[in-house]
């Protein structure tokens, strides 16, 4: 897969961080800029066709587009709102988009490598997992159960989101065999009913990782089904220009009929860490928001 980086206007005022209890480690030495590339021009094609769908999606809710800049030793992902007559195609209300925080990569401990780094065969995270989980939106209201004790969550209750007591006995025991170190979650609700939940699982090495994410899927479908979900397939409508460098992943959605609400998934796998992205709604569960989810996390583990 490629990054996708977006040229933009710089914001003339960014939103003020996140509030965290983390303390931050000390600060690592300092990083080189990202060079910005420039946006990506639609590409003519017949109407109807998955590239023109994936790319008007990704015009959606890149609106909210993420500025890259180098903070002393951590990355800082500024996430700014544009007026939508500044993209094409688009009306003046509500895409549905969310408006996240600033987003900051938490910085790394005194000299340690980056995940991605040729020092780092591992592809180790060595910055606090609890701080590289996505912050919830504004206007949103914070799941506490999914808080953990002093930000870790037990396993028990990651597995509680799948539907079947074989399948969580099975998953629970493929992830103990496979030395899972800690689990970092946060959920939220906003208000036209959406849910979501998000989980970072930590193991040893990027190689155990990588078996981690393919007992929860393969590459065209889950092998678990999340709770209140049914027949869920690959999600051919999600953007691949939404890609994000060295983040593999796997992207599902319950297919119609799936009764009185849908559960859109992803599972995302980053050096050492798998990430688990669940979003649900009464109905129908859009898929700006999903993809605007999955995306931000993704930045945060690159």
């Amino acid at each position: 897969m490629t990054e996708q980086t977006r040229s933009v206007e710089a914001p003339q005022e960014a939103a003020p961080e996140a509030d965290t209890s983390v303390t931050p480690p000390p600060p690592a030495e300092p990083v080189e800029p990202v060079e910005p590339v420039e946006p990506v021009e639609p590409v003519p094609s017949p109407a109807g066709s998955k590239e023109r769908r994936g790319l008007r999606a990704v015009l959606r809710w890149t609106a909210a587009v993420a500025v890259f800049a180098v903070a002393g030793a951590g990355t800082a992902y500024g996430i700014t709102r544009m007026e939508r007559s500044d993209l094409p195609g688009l009306a003046t209300e509500s895409d549905g988009r969310w408006e996240y925080p600033v987003l900051s990569a938490p910085p790394l401990p005194s000299g340690s490598p980056g995940p991605f780094a040729e020092s780092n065969p591992a592809g180790a995270h060595y910055a606090d997992l609890r701080a590289l989980v996505l912050p919830a939106p504004r206007k949103s209201t914070e799941d506490k159960a999914l808080q953990g004790k002093e930000g870790w969550l037990a396993t028990k209750d990651f597995l509680a989101e799948y539907a079947a007591q074989r399948d969580r006995t099975e998953l629970g025991q493929s992830l103990t065999d496979l030395g899972l170190r800690h689990i970092a979650a946060r959920g939220w609700a906003t208000q036209d009913g959406t849910r979501t939940r998000v989980y970072l699982l930590q193991f040893g090495t990027g190689k155990v990782a990588e078996q981690a994410r393919a007992a929860f899927c393969g590459e065209d479908t889950v092998r678990y089904e999340v709770r209140d979900a049914h027949q869920s397939h690959l999600d051919t409508g999600f953007p691949t220009e939404a890609a994000v460098k060295n983040v593999e992943s796997f992207v599902f959605a319950e297919d119609r009929p799936y009764g009185d609400g849908q559960v859109r998934q992803a599972y995302l796998q980053a050096g050492d860490v798998v990430a688990v992205v669940i979003q649900s709604r009464a109905g129908t569960a859009p898929a700006v928001p999903f993809e605007q989810t999955v995306t931000l996390q993704s930045q945060l583990l690159g």
